[in-house]
């Protein structure tokens, strides 16, 4: 029965060529490098920077829509203007991201593409480590929270970090080599 699953799960992570990738990204022809990344000194921390950078753009997007929670809940009536007013303190909303922002957030998670679909798991670190908070910087997904989901030390987790950067690198500089 194992045997079963086990090639059950295999049949479903292959895909045809060209065909939307595992992770929602697709693999496109549209995919450029960026001559701050690939022409700086330190072009792995470039990377990280834009990466990083895109993360906290995407999280500062708004939601779109009411939740299923928001259809189904009831709101208690206001009668009157009094009865609202100074009772919740003033939220800080987040800043929405301007489109340039959106277009470099598209353009480097458009990067993802460039590692192999059979490397799932590093584009899946790449990506998890890209997303921060936008006001604080933090990272959603520390070292050691990487490593207890996927079941290995963070130390582990660090190295197939740096090897996803090191496949997006290469793949850059392939495209500006051409």
């Amino acid at each position: 029965m194992s045997g079963r699953v086990v090639g059950m799960a295999a049949s479903v992570r292959a895909q045809a060529p060209g065909a939307v990738l595992g992770s929602g990204v697709a693999a496109r022809g549209g995919i450029r490098p960026c001559p701050a990344v690939t022409g700086s000194a330190d072009p792995a921390a470039a990377l990280v920077a834009r990466l990083e950078d895109a993360g906290s753009t995407l999280l500062a997007m708004p939601n779109s829509g009411y939740s299923p929670h928001l259809r189904m809940m009831r709101y208690e009536v206001v009668h009157s203007a009094l009865d609202a007013y100074g009772w919740q303190p003033a939220q800080v909303r987040q800043p929405h991201p301007s489109g340039a922002a959106i277009d470099r957030m598209d353009e480097a998670l458009g990067w993802l593409a460039i590692i192999p679909e059979d490397r799932f798991v590093l584009r899946r670190i790449v990506g998890a480590r890209a997303l921060t908070h936008p006001l604080t910087g933090r990272y959603l997904f520390p070292w050691r929270r990487l490593g207890s989901v996927l079941g290995a030390d963070h130390k582990s987790v660090q190295r197939w970090h740096k090897d996803g950067l090191g496949i997006i690198l290469t793949g850059l500089g392939e495209m500006v080599r051409k």
